[in-house]
């Protein structure tokens, strides 16, 4: 499995991996395997976090801001300042600094401030409200777009087996299947499962 970080050989490799298994996966074009790999790449927030610089442009009584596509969480901001806020017994006092969340509005991520910003605050800290979030990492057509270092390809592949182990556990649950396979006592429908969990021990221990 030597191939680049680009989509192409990540499918390639991934479906080569799971041997027989990969012909469970029979979307056109590799899809299913990489949406295996689109899922693995999820994982990587916790071992390889991916810290960016987000930017909104603020108006004064709007509380809610669009994030980025790639956005995974709000870390902190680069906007607040209190020493520049004033006190509030000057004329210039901007008021406590809003609280900053993140919240589902109509199904969608938004920016959220509580309360508010006011113009205030906008003269004292500016308009362009910049932070740090956390980023999704992302899987490219060419390897230079996918945002996980290529000494982490063969992680990525052994997270996309334990994905892959996972639906095989859920698509058998539906099936009839022999519940012994003759050799020894083990349910064969339990085996995905039992991999799912060896692969993603595995996964843990080396990320």
């Amino acid at each position: 499995m030597s191939g680049t970080m680009s989509r192409a050989d990540l499918v390639a490799d991934l479906k080569a991996s799971l041997h027989d298994a990969a012909e469970v996966f029979t979307a056109a074009g590799g899809a299913d395997f990489a949406r295996l790999l689109d899922l693995a790449a999820l994982d990587f927030a916790r071992p390889r976090p991916r810290t960016l610089i987000g930017s909104v442009l603020l108006a004064a009584g709007t509380a809610d801001y669009a994030l980025p596509d790639d956005f995974h969480a709000y870390k902190t901001d680069l906007w607040i300042d209190p020493a520049r806020a004033g006190k509030p017994w000057e004329k210039h006092y901007a008021g406590p600094a809003p609280r900053i969340a993140v919240a589902f509005i109509d199904g969608v991520q938004r920016l959220i401030f509580f309360p508010a910003p006011t113009w205030e605050q906008i003269a004292a800290w500016g308009s362009a409200f910049r932070y740090y979030y956390f980023a999704r990492h992302l899987i490219g057509e060419a390897a230079a777009q996918t945002t996980l270092d290529a000494g982490d390809r063969g992680l990525l592949l052994l997270r996309a087996q334990a994905e892959a182990m996972r639906e095989l556990a859920m698509r058998n649950i539906g099936k009839p299947v022999a519940l012994r396979d003759g050799l020894n006592s083990a349910p064969r429908n339990g085996t995905p499962a039992a991999l799912y969990q060896a692969l993603l021990d595995e996964f843990r221990v080396a990320a």
